[in-house]
C-alpha cells in the first residue's frame, strides 16, 4: 500500500489542523496505519496509531489529549486531528501502513511500518 500525506501547513500556536493519508488502493483496510514526525536534526517517531479495524489506537504521551488518529475504509483514508498545537509539534508527518494485516492490538514500532509517503510539513509558529 503506498500512502500520500496532505493537510500541512503554518498555525499559530494554539491552532489545529488535519491531516489526511490517502492510500493507493482498498487493501489499506486490511493494515494498521501510523502517523510518524521528524523534526529537523531529530529521530523520526510515532506520533499515533490505529488499528486495521481502529478498534485499538495508541498515542505518543506528548500529544495525548490534543491529537486525534482515525480512519475510513470506505475511502481508504487516514487522518490525524491536531488541536492545541505547540511549537514543538513542529516536523514533517509521515503516514505508513503496517506490513502484516489484521494485527491486533495497534504496532507501535516503527520498524513494522512501509508504504511511507512523502510528508508534509507542519509548522507551528507565531
Amino acid at each position: 500500500v503506498q500512502l500520500v500525506e496532505s493537510g500541512g501547513g503554518l498555525v499559530q500556536p494554539g491552532g489545529s489542523l488535519r491531516l489526511s493519508c490517502a492510500a493507493s488502493d482498498r487493501t489499506f483496510s486490511r493494515y494498521g496505519m501510523g502517523w510518524f514526525r521528524q523534526a529537523p536534526g531529530k529521530v523520526r517517531e510515532m506520533v499515533a496509531a490505529i488499528s486495521w479495524n481502529g478498534g485499538t489506537t495508541y498515542y505518543r504521551d506528548s500529544v495525548k489529549g490534543r491529537f486525534t488518529i482515525s480512519r475510513d475504509n470506505v475511502q481508504s483514508t487516514g487522518f490525524l486531528q491536531m488541536n492545541s498545537l505547540k511549537p514543538e509539534d513542529t516536523a514533517v508527518y509521515y503516514c505508513a501502513a503496517d506490513m502484516l494485516p489484521f494485527r491486533q492490538p495497534v504496532a507501535t514500532g516503527t520498524s513494522v511500518y512501509d508504504g511511507w509517503g512523502q510528508g508534509t510539513q507542519v509548522a507551528v509558529s507565531s
